[in-house]
């Protein structure tokens, strides 16, 4: 690992402590005593900065020169893994309706921004970033998407039962529809979809706006996951987050490589920057869905410090990998 990663690391793990010790300290308590600092910081990233930087992201992506096939290389087994996890918990009979959703995003979302971006421009250079950005482009749009809508149809259904009364088909899709599209990750995404789509540029005024909402996502989120890890602890909560760290940092990566390199056939750097971004640990959104639906916060937030943690043992051992390849 090189000097530049290991500082930007380093650099994750102390803005987590600073966010520990404002928690333990009570600094971002509002209001009455008790109030719950953590799910504070969450509204205020997923209902005003998110939001901004996944419409600017999206309306100013060149779909026209992405590298599709290398893409997909990615995604496909990114989502098989995602979705495997998904319905295994279904499977097991989950706790609460977003449980399923929770942990799948927890081994499928990594830290493509904090840690990809300067691992892969360390590592591979501006022939890295090539591949990197695209995959960082179109992670929300892909993963959060798609667990918005899994997320909110295991809701609506469970309100059908918790409220006594059968739930017709047709009213549960109508209110996932009505939740899946009203959402502070999927609306901001089908917009920028759309201004893309309309050829618009965007005015330097508001451009300047997003940018600026945008940058507050990556400390905030980081500060939160110190905040949580003080507010909910990891005390009964271990287990799961092990179990996230090794799918995460383990599972996710080995299944990318095998698509990779045996489905799609890639093999020198674009299999290495697959594999490296499939390897990164549990990235922030994970613990920003779990406020969302209060569901395994603290879990997801164990998840984060330990999977980061592990990253410094695992990246290497990725590397030896793609090396003897």
């Amino acid at each position: 690992m090189t000097a530049a990663i290991a500082i930007k690391l380093l650099a994750v793990l102390v803005t987590a402590a600073i966010g520990y010790v404002a928690g333990r300290m009570r600094w971002l308590i509002i209001g009455a005593p008790g109030s719950d600092a953590a799910r504070v910081l969450s509204n205020i990233a997923f209902y005003v900065f998110i939001p901004a930087l996944l419409f600017r992201t999206t309306a100013r992506v060149d779909f026209a020169t992405m590298p599709w096939r290398t893409i997909a290389a990615y995604f496909v087994p990114v989502a098989a893994v995602m979705f495997a996890v998904y319905a295994w918990q279904h499977m097991r009979g989950p706790a609460t309706a977003a449980t399923p959703a929770v942990r799948a995003i927890a081994v499928a979302f990594g830290n493509t921004v904090q840690l990809g971006i300067p691992f892969s421009a360390a590592l591979y250079g501006e022939a890295g970033l090539a591949i990197h950005i695209p995959l960082i482009s179109l992670h929300a749009l892909i993963i959060l998407t798609s667990l918005t809508v899994l997320v909110e149809l295991d809701v609506a259904r469970a309100a059908g039962r918790d409220g006594g009364a059968r739930t017709s088909l047709g009213r549960t899709l109508a209110t996932t529809a009505r939740n899946t599209l009203i959402h502070p990750v999927v609306l901001p995404v089908l917009a920028g979809l759309l201004w893309n789509l309309a050829g618009l540029p965007l005015p330097a005024p508001l451009d300047e706006l997003l940018a600026t909402l945008g940058t507050a996502v990556v400390p905030l989120c980081l500060v939160l996951i110190g905040v949580s890890l003080s507010q909910y602890g990891v005390k009964g909560h271990l287990r799961g987050a092990l179990a996230a760290t090794l799918g995460k940092l383990v599972v996710l990566p080995a299944v990318v490589l095998v698509v990779a390199h045996w489905g799609f056939g890639l093999s020198g750097v674009p299999l290495a920057v697959l594999v490296m971004a499939a390897a990164l640990p549990v990235g922030s959104n994970a613990l920003l869905f779990a406020q969302r639906y209060a569901t395994l916060e603290a879990e997801a937030t164990a998840a984060i410090v330990a999977s980061t943690v592990a990253f410094v043992v695992t990246a290497g051992l990725w590397l030896l990998v793609l090396g003897a390849l």
